[in-house]
């Protein structure tokens, strides 16, 4: 009967601890996901001679999602006060220097310049360096996600967006940016005369959609491409980051040509 007594006991005991072990299993599984995206924003100029090389970079920073385990969004915002200087960038936008200037504020520089590449609003270097973009991406890719962003076409030229950020009481802007490819240009004059240039992400529309209200945004937005760009090169995408240009909570990206009637 001892004998029977204490096999039970073991037998309970070995239950329990199967028990305890699978629940923690189960308790850790439901953590925060690990990041789906991860932002890169480059801030270029077709009149900076030091530029081209970053260009190239932020071209194949896409190819990074194969190590990191996420997806690389590629931004190339080129700013307009190299304009002055020689050459005007056909690209450039006074919007977008504003945003750079707003990072050289956060990030306590004595102001812009170019090249510079940002990560997911988090880390700042010169943007031709890859050694320093591959760590950073890597570290950003690791951080959980604070927001989870859906993108769906509703018809040609009508994007459904559906944000969902993981503390309710997170304030963020959400950002869409119309990017294209396969861009390039034979410059004229200024630092990089008699060069041809070659683009990647040129951010062609950058426009803010709205702010997340208890945490969420729902919304469609009709989007129309310029007639002058190339759909098959085309991407839409949308981003969470607080309005001060702090770190990006979440973003995704569609392909332009995956919406029914976007050719």
């Amino acid at each position: 009967m001892r004998n029977s007594w204490s096999v039970a006991m073991v037998a309970a005991a070995i239950l329990i601890l199967l028990v305890s072990v699978f629940s923690l299993h189960r308790t850790v599984s439901a953590g925060p996901a690990q990041r789906k995206a991860v932002v890169v924003e480059l801030f270029t100029s077709e009149g900076c001679s030091s530029c081209p090389p970053a260009d190239h970079l932020l071209g194949r920073l896409r190819a990074t999602a194969q190590t990191v385990g996420a997806e690389v969004i590629p931004l190339g915002f080129h700013v307009d006060y190299w304009d002055s200087l020689g050459w005007h960038d056909r690209f450039s936008s006074a919007a977008f220097t504003r945003r750079q200037e707003k990072y050289a504020a956060r990030f306590r520089l004595g102001g812009p310049y170019t090249p510079q590449m940002v990560v997911d609003g988090g880390q700042e270097f010169i943007g031709s360096d890859g050694h320093q973009a591959q760590a950073a991406i890597a570290r950003a890719a690791a951080r959980p996600e604070q927001a989870d962003v859906q993108l769906q076409w509703k018809a040609a030229g009508r994007l459904a967006v559906r944000v969902k950020a993981v503390a309710p009481g997170l304030e963020s802007d959400v950002m869409l940016a119309i990017t294209e490819d396969n861009l390039s240009t034979s410059v004229g004059a200024g630092e990089n005369n008699g060069h041809v240039l070659h683009h990647s992400a040129v951010v062609r529309e950058f426009r803010r959609l709205g702010r997340l209200k208890d945490g969420i945004l729902e919304a469609e937005t009709s989007i129309a491409a310029d007639p002058a760009w190339k759909p098959d090169n085309l991407r839409v995408v949308v981003f969470v980051q607080p309005a001060s240009e702090e770190a990006v909570a979440g973003a995704a990206s569609l392909p332009w040509t995956s919406g029914a009637g976007n050719r």
